[in-house]
């Protein structure tokens, strides 16, 4: 008797063999390219991606010697960006913009030590793009060419110009691709600022405002900290290929900031991995006293740049940098790292012996508070495994940000870009309803019992002894760092009222008080959930806002039912997987380039000053309501 054919196995013919260009090949697999598409609420999402793979080849042109300005202007959803290097050659413009593995980044001679190697960024943006134009200045004349999702529909003949050399790139982002994207300025920001830290004098002009920078990483620093939380002055050290700059202050973690050719590497690498080891290893030597490596680091602020030769990333995004040497037969990434810091950073803690002071005095405090909470932390495990931690307060998901995904769903996993989510709530019908709706694969829940503790001020021994605190940080395993973080974003879910409100900043205050590593590499968010849902018996409308609900009556008509959602234990299981599924809406936490920490906790969690109440009475937002013509004081 035959065997019976399993329905889920498609047969293999010659007609399962698919060859796609250029084009279709990046629209398909577009995470291949720039990493996961997001709708612009992440730092890392495609659309900064794509900002960025143009921008780099501007910086290219400035880090040759070609152009101090950019021109940077985004209106709604539309990109323009100008630089003023040598512009493409004009023979080629269509070419670079539209055939993979085709530039100029492939003759080292002409691109020594260029953040894009691979020819293939400007080609990722014309692709996912509805509309994308190239024009080419250079030497009195210019070349335009249009296209429409990577296809050409109009070359333009050369004609003469009387515009600078350089090249300006329009495009906007395909929203069939990025679905409900938007800008957040204070990410592109950001963005610029990087990388005027790392080209000392460039100009980057964006929308009205103008960035730059003249002392580097030190100008870094200098707005990430503030003068009367620094333990000593910021120690500043430049050579050939490489430059540094750190101080300690009195939060805890590491704060650190990574770039190579330019380029903001968000995950660090090997450089980083070097700077680690040899910062540690010089400070030994220079004290002669084996510290401990935590408490060397504890605290530290640094931001390291080094410029490599053909570097080596781990992914098409250049988040991660991969490279073992500085520049081809060259010293190890490590002993260069070392051979800089043994010299220069031994030589300055020698001539500064306030300083050196200063920063012996840091590592040995942080030793005291290491060795008095060991005692401490033993008790707090101890509770945290007694408390039923994963069955109680965590409903877990399978798949976690530091694992990989089993063989089974690995190709399901990686194709969907999927990213682990866990979601902190208050009360059991709100993570009840959510963990009804969850993807059990890569959603979590875990369950607050009523308000966290203000911990403002406080001690990190306060983390474990409340019992709340010690089993939120077990189940995000971040004890000894976030590197052992298990979910990739944490999404505060709390209800839209003055309760749900203090409870998402005493949960913000955690985060920032102890482990501000979370929010400063992008992990924690506020869920956006409907206020309202307005729907007649052919349509539902889910509103965010009472301008949302305006429009939706509006559009469905005034005989519409209209419901106030006042909890998210009010809305059903079915609903709720709406809302947390692809078109999750979440609002991002963010520091500013210039935030400082603990100035934010003092003025928003510290004694109630005037300030504070200035800024509220002037912040308070009433809307209006109205209704049969009379208007009415909606919620605040």
């Amino acid at each position: 008797m035959a065997k019976e054919q399993d329905p889920n196995i498609f047969e293999y013919t010659e007609d399962s063999i698919r060859s796609l260009d250029w084009r279709e090949h990046i629209r398909l697999r577009p995470g291949m390219y720039i990493g996961k598409l997001g709708d612009g609420s992440s730092a890392d999402d495609g659309i900064y991606v794509l900002l960025k793979e143009v921008l780099d080849n501007c910086i290219d042109e400035h880090t040759m010697g070609y152009g101090k300005q950019i021109d940077l202007k985004i209106d709604g959803k539309t990109i323009i960006i100008r630089d003023y290097g040598r512009g493409i050659p004009l023979g080629k413009v269509v070419d670079v913009v539209s055939k993979i593995n085709t530039g100029a980044k492939y003759d080292s001679k002409v691109f020594q030590k260029s953040v894009g190697l691979n020819g293939v960024g400007t080609k990722a943006v014309n692709a996912l793009s509805a509309y994308f134009k190239v024009t080419a200045f250079r030497e009195g004349r210019e070349k335009t060419a249009e296209f429409d999702r990577g296809v050409l529909v109009k070359e333009h003949k050369e004609a003469k110009s009387e515009a600078s050399n350089g090249t300006m790139v329009t495009f906007i982002p395909d929203d069939g691709i990025f679905r409900n994207f938007h800008f957040i300025p204070e990410f592109i920001e950001n963005q610029l600022w990087n990388y005027c830290y790392l080209n000392a004098g460039l100009i980057i002009n964006y929308n009205g405002k103008k960035f730059v920078s003249r002392n580097g990483l030190l100008d870094l620093l200098l707005r990430k900290t503030n003068e009367d939380e620094i333990r000593y002055p910021i120690v500043h050290l430049k050579g050939t290929d490489v430059e540094i700059a750190f101080t300690h202050n009195n939060d805890y973690g590491e704060d650190l900031y990574s770039f190579v050719n330019g380029q903001y590497t968000t995950q660090g690498g090997t450089h980083v991995l070097a700077f680690r080891e040899a910062f540690v290893r010089t400070i030994r030597e220079f004290y002669k006293k084996d510290y401990d490596t935590s408490d060397i680091r504890q605290s530290i602020v640094a931001a390291i740049s080094v410029r490599v030769q053909e570097p080596v990333f781990e992914s098409q995004t250049k988040t991660k940098l991969g490279s073992q040497v500085v520049f081809e037969g060259g010293p190890s990434m490590k002993n260069f790292m070392y051979d800089f810091l043994g010299k220069e950073l031994n030589n300055f803690l020698h001539k500064n012996t306030a300083v050196a002071e200063s920063l012996k005095k840091r590592i040995e405090q942080s030793e005291r508070e290491r060795k008095e909470l060991a005692g401490i932390k033993k008790l707090a495990n101890e509770r945290a495994k007694k408390a039923n931690l994963h069955n109680r307060k965590l409903r877990d998901c399978r798949i976690h940000r530091n694992e990989e995904p089993p063989v089974k769903g690995r190709e399901v996993y990686a194709a969907k870009q999927l990213q682990t989510t866990i979601f902190i709530t208050e009360g059991d019908s709100a993570s009840g309803s959510i963990t009804k709706s969850r993807d059990v694969e890569t959603q979590a829940v875990f369950s607050l019992r009523g308000k966290p503790l203000n911990c403002y001020g406080l001690t990190k021994k306060i983390v474990y002894e409340n019992e709340e605190f010690n089993l939120l940080q077990h189940a995000l395993n971040i004890e000894e760092g976030i590197e052992g973080l298990r979910y990739t974003n944490i999404i505060i879910a709390t209800d839209a009222d003055v309760d749900g409100m203090h409870i998402r900043l005493l949960l913000m205050t955690f985060f920032l008080q102890f482990f501000p590593d979370l929010v400063r590499d992008g992990h924690v968010y506020i869920l956006d959930t409907p206020l309202f849902r307005v729907r007649t018996k052919q349509q539902t409308i889910y509103c965010y806002s009472e301008q949302e609900k305006k429009d939706a009556v509006r559009k469905l008509g005034a005989k519409s039912e209209i419901t106030r959602f006042k909890g998210l234990g009010e809305i059903s299981p079915e609903e709720f997987g709406k809302f947390i599924g692809p078109d999750i809406r979440k609002q991002p936490v963010f520091l500013e380039q210039h935030a400082q920490i603990q100035h934010l906790l003092e003025y928003y969690m510290g004694k109630n000053t005037p300030d504070r109440q200035e800024f509220i009475v002037q912040n308070l937002r009433i809307e209006l309501d109205v209704v049969e013509g009379q208007e009415e004081p909606a919620k605040a």
